[in-house]
């Protein structure tokens, strides 16, 4: 005679727990589940042999994510001369297999514990989801199944880039088996993950001046913490005559950078903030995980990118946030080649730290506002003026350095640096090499 165990249950008749046995063979070893037996293992048999069947595979449908039926096989056979039910159930390849109503959660993901269907711990879920989807954090499914992605739409539509379902599916928001993946997480509203920003009073993590974190959709993040960030990015000012330049304490672009590597490469397995600290003399981004085994902090300085998160970077690049792999470093680098501060990396086993240098701390007046040192006030030179004077000392000499501008029309090295940087954006000027050696050409 039969008897209960591990892949073998027993119903008198049929009852709407069944799906949640059907839910832990899956999610196990296999099993069979004989609807016409009593307890004991004798046979009581079914009445409607048909109407039962139909209910059980309905149930077994509609109810169990994701689709787990054709590892099912229900059918009916004749025992002690009575019909009975027999639903087999394979060990499927998807698990955690889990209740639709319910998520991939304790109480929707079931597995056998001897005789009995008990609820899964939420370690064994992980490990299932680990087990399937392999080591990758962004393909696996996520534990929360009941995500909102308003923001992220919005987000799309402002940039206009199509954002439907089938985008959902090519951008690997929405797996094989139809449920979202962690990347889904990542941009939705329910993302647990968070960016935390901290502004400090003077250079040390003594005294808070004001905090804050974000949480939510990553693209929502972006915004608000570079929004946060450029506020505390204070305007000094410099007079050349009547002239008013006004000077960032950081380059925008590197700030944008350093703030797009925190979050596209991050590892999401840990729970752990990205930091942003804000000091009088620098910022400091630091980012859980640190780099891909096989990469060095010198592969980094070449412009090597290996990327933790490629799906999430594809996301980006689509969006025009990011350009290309592996130059948000190099860029965050040429945007302080002018500057005689340079940024620095760290890295430890598991993290990652970019620490901005203020271009221009100890400069000035706290407000911001100085009188160029070192130079009488004079007649303002008009701007087309030291444009023509760069182009003629261009072909003079080939190429120019800003050392060799700064000389040239007696202007202090902010006012080069603008001067250089506008020419540039004009297309007058082309810019070359990195560092110390960097040089500029007339565009021909």
């Amino acid at each position: 005679m039969l008897t209960e165990n591990l892949t073998v249950e027993f119903k008198r008749e049929y009852v709407d727990d069944i799906k949640n046995t059907v839910v832990a063979f899956a999610n196990c070893s296999g099993g069979t589940v004989f609807i016409g037996l009593n307890n004991d293992g004798s046979v009581c048999g079914v009445s409607d042999i048909d109407g039962t069947m139909l209910r059980v595979t309905n149930a077994i449908r509609d109810s169990v994510r994701p689709d787990v039926m054709m590892f099912v096989d229900c059918k009916n056979e004749i025992m002690d001369g009575k019909p009975v039910v027999c639903i087999t159930v394979q060990r499927g390849t998807a698990r955690p297999y889990y209740l639709s109503g319910k998520g991939i959660r304790p109480e929707g993901v079931y597995v056998r514990q001897g005789a009995s269907t008990v609820p899964a711990t939420e370690a064994a879920i992980l490990n299932m989801i680990k087990e399937t989807s392999g080591d990758c954090y962004e393909t696996a499914r996520a534990i929360n199944q009941q995500l909102t992605l308003d923001r992220t739409a919005a987000f799309f539509k402002k940039r206009n880039v199509e954002f439907g379902k089938a985008q959902l599916r090519t951008l690997q928001l929405v797996g094989e088996d139809g449920t979202y993946t962690n990347l889904a997480f990542l941009l939705s509203e329910q993302c647990t993950h968070t960016i935390k920003l901290a502004i400090f009073e003077g250079n040390k993590k003594s005294i808070f001046r004001d905090r804050c974190e974000f949480s939510g959709s990553l693209l929502s993040q972006l915004e608000e913490a570079y929004d946060y960030i450029d506020r505390s990015n204070r305007v000094r000012a410099e007079f050349s005559g009547l002239d008013r330049l006004d000077m960032r304490d950081y380059p925008p672009e590197a700030i944008r950078e350093a703030l797009l590597n925190a979050i596209v490469h991050r590892d999401y397995s840990f729970s752990s903030p990205t930091l942003v600290s804000i000091f009088e003399d620098r910022i400091e981004f630091v980012t859980i995980g640190g780099l891909v085994k096989g990469v060095t902090l010198e592969d980094i300085g070449l412009g090597v990118s290996v990327l933790r998160n490629q799906n999430l970077a594809n996301i980006f690049y689509r969006l025009r946030l990011i350009e290309a792999y592996g130059t948000g470093i190099l860029k965050i680098n040429e945007c302080y080649d002018e500057y005689p501060v340079k940024p620095t990396i760290r890295v430890s086993d598991n993290a990652f730290k970019i620490v901005l240098p203020n271009t221009n701390y100890g400069k000035g007046a706290e407000e911001g506002v100085r009188q160029q040192s070192g130079r009488k006030p004079g007649k303002a030179v008009p701007k087309e003026q030291r444009e023509k004077a760069v182009v003629a000392l261009c072909r003079e000499n080939g190429s120019v350095a800003r050392r060799d501008v700064q000389e040239a029309l007696a202007v202090s090295q902010p006012t080069a640096i603008l001067l250089m940087r506008e020419m540039v954006e004009k297309g007058i000027l082309v810019k070359r090499g990195g560092a110390r050696q960097v040089r500029y050409y007339l565009r021909k």
